[in-house]
């Protein structure tokens, strides 16, 4: 062969590699985010959300396919165990799409905005969260969980139609994007003077109408503990005492903290119960839901006069404190549903036998009429506890002296306590600054009570987490890995962080924090307010951007309402004229959705309903 056309053949084959795409591979092996990580080893070739993945989409002319969820997902694990590890699903995916997973945790913009379009297009949303985007970003098809065989069936549909006829899917896809964009910029009227107060009349309305009469809460087939919307209510009772209104909420409340929503061994609260009547959990534990659940008890142990509640209260602060926190202070995100064997809710679950061999006769008779420990178990790993009586009333039955009784009940206690501290429960252990923010809210206003020391010094530490870690002197960052900065902060992130702070400034009187407080709330503003409204983002990476003048609530509080809060209180405390105006400015705008759904917008309801928006 001639050094020429060894030459040829070599620049042919530099050529080759050059141009051609990057060698599938799966990215998420080792990630600092435990849910991408758990997804390390499926024959899927994973990308990790980015502009360059968006270049591949674009450069090869092929769909995305965005499959978002969080570690303690219940459902995320089974389509994993079932789909994703297959090879056949594997293979069809490998060769046909571009493969995205993404941690909701990390990216909350980009997962609300696809769950709302999978809403608007199913109906019904929820995780795992599965779409398919053209390459320009716009989405096309979305789902929630799919059994293995839909799903292949599914990728053979799209990936025949995608040959066949890109140009008018992708134009489909771009058009419906263009449809709710100008859907969100809708003016709206001016508010007129009682407006707010008639919201929070509707509000009210609209609550006891969808509220359930004999279990409490809102839903006819799960059970979601919705604390915005009975924040909200709490703040309605206090402006109007309805008696309506407070059975409702005592209710709700006694509700969710006597049934199977309330982990009675451990402390803290499940996500959701899947039936109406509070029995049976997804057994996933959020620090949003025990941050925000810790708050809302508190309140309503003051406006109800029910120490009860506060004793909830501190029992689920206990119970983060306990089992959240970390060596720096800040609190880790979630536990998940599954146990160490791959058992939903194994960790929680006793079987007869091991109450027998764990407890004495007498502590587990107390304990069987008390945690409703008898008849058929509700689950296939055993019983979960839940409150059928009181103490009193459960001595009452057994004929023995409370004080004997509170004597069995905190020695079965602990013992049940040592045999859990053996089994093993999964653990998401990123400390996110939004959640963070919300725990040292509860944290601060919890330090206030005559026990409450020891909050303050936990609300410290959240507190020092946040400025020393996750706070760069320029730029909050969502979460913090081994390996850097993880994920993007994001309006949610900026809102909850500076309620905290602002919390935790008003408990203490620091100025410093103070300031920083204006600072954050300034660089939201700056960040993700525009005259389009509100941004989750400023780095969805996504086309067709487009502010909403209300975000709605999810089981968090709408972030734009909790920075419009702040800034009212910030413009007040600094005589910040022009923020105070803005803040007023924004307030009300697209306030005519809540003429329809202020249920679905309790934080600016009640907003509005303490604002005299109509003065200069």
């Amino acid at each position: 062969m001639t050094c020429a056309r060894k030459l040829t053949i070599w620049a042919l084959m530099v050529t080759l590699l050059l141009t051609a795409g990057p060698a599938l591979a799966n990215a998420l092996s080792k990630h600092d985010s435990p849910y991408l990580a758990m997804h390390g080893d499926d024959p899927v070739a994973w990308h990790t959300w980015s502009a360059e993945v968006l270049a591949r989409a674009k450069k090869e002319n092929k769909l995305l396919f965005v499959s978002i969820g969080y570690f303690a997902c219940h459902w995320c694990h089974v389509m994993q165990r079932e789909t994703y590890r297959d090879p056949q699903v594997a293979k069809l995916l490998n060769e046909h799409f571009i493969s995205v997973k993404v941690d909701r945790e990390l990216n909350p913009a980009l997962d609300a905005r696809l769950i709302e379009f999978v809403q608007r297009t199913r109906g019904v949303a929820g995780w795992p969260l599965n779409v398919f985007l053209t390459p320009e970003g716009h989405p096309l098809v979305g789902l929630t969980y799919a059994p293995k065989e839909r799903f292949l069936a599914l990728l053979a549909d799209l990936q025949q139609q995608w040959r066949q006829a890109p140009l008018y899917l992708a134009q489909t896809a771009a058009k419906a994007a263009a449809t709710m964009s100008a859907e969100h910029a809708r003016p709206d009227p001016a508010l007129k003077a009682g407006d707010g107060q008639r919201y929070e009349t509707i509000l009210v309305q609209q609550a006891l109408q969808l509220g359930d009469e004999m279990d409490g809460g809102f839903g006819e087939q799960s059970k979601f503990p919705m604390v915005p919307q009975l924040d909200a209510l709490l703040s309605a009772y206090a402006h109007h005492a309805m008696p309506s209104l407070k059975n409702f909420l005592t209710l709700t409340l006694d509700s969710m903290a006597t049934q199977g929503m309330r982990d009675h061994l451990g402390g803290g609260f499940f996500r959701y119960t899947s039936d109406p009547d509070w029995q049976t959990p997804h057994f996933e534990k959020m620090l949003y839901d025990n941050a925000l659940l810790a708050g809302l008890y508190l309140r309503a142990a003051t406006i109800f006069k029910r120490a009860d509640y506060a004793d909830i209260a501190r029992d689920t602060l206990d119970f983060m404190l306990d089992n959240m926190r970390g060596s720096q202070g800040a609190l880790v995100a979630s536990f998940s549903a599954v146990d160490a064997d791959d058992v939903e809710g194994g960790y929680y679950l006793w079987e007869s036998e091991t109450l027998l061999d764990t407890l004495t006769r007498d502590e587990y008779r107390l304990m069987k009429i008390l945690w409703g420990l008898e008849g058929h178990a509700d689950f296939s790993a055993g019983y979960l506890p839940r409150v059928q009586m009181s103490l009193a009333d459960a001595a009452s039955q057994l004929q023995i002296n409370k004080g004997l009784a509170q004597k069995h009940y905190s020695s079965a206690r602990e013992k049940l306590l040592n045999v859990r501290a053996c089994r093993h429960l999964p653990v998401d252990d990123k400390r996110l600054a939004a959640w963070n923010g919300l725990a040292l809210t509860a944290l601060a206003e919890a330090a206030r009570l005559p026990s409450g020391k020891k909050y303050r010094d936990a609300a410290k530490d959240v507190r020092d987490y946040l400025l020393n870690t996750l706070w760069d002197g320029q730029r909050l960052l969502r979460a913090k890995g081994k390996r850097g900065e993880l994920g993007q902060a994001g309006l949610e992130d900026y809102a909850f962080a500076a309620q905290g702070l602002l919390a935790w400034a008003e408990l203490t009187n620091h100025d410093d924090d103070f300031q920083l407080v204006a600072r954050w709330v300034n660089d939201a503003w700056q960040r993700f307010y525009s005259d389009t409204g509100w941004l989750l983002s400023d780095q969805t990476l996504l086309p067709s951007g487009f502010g909403v003048a209300i975000l709605d609530e999810s089981p968090l509080p709408s972030p734009s309402s909790t920075l419009l809060r702040i800034s009212l209180r910030v413009a007040q405390r600094n005589g910040d004229k022009m923020l105070l105006a803005r803040a007023k400015q924004a307030l009300v705008a697209g306030h005519t959705q809540l003429q329809q759904a202020a249920f679905d917008y309790p934080s600016q309801v009640t907003l509005l309903a303490e604002q005299d928006v109509t003065k200069p």
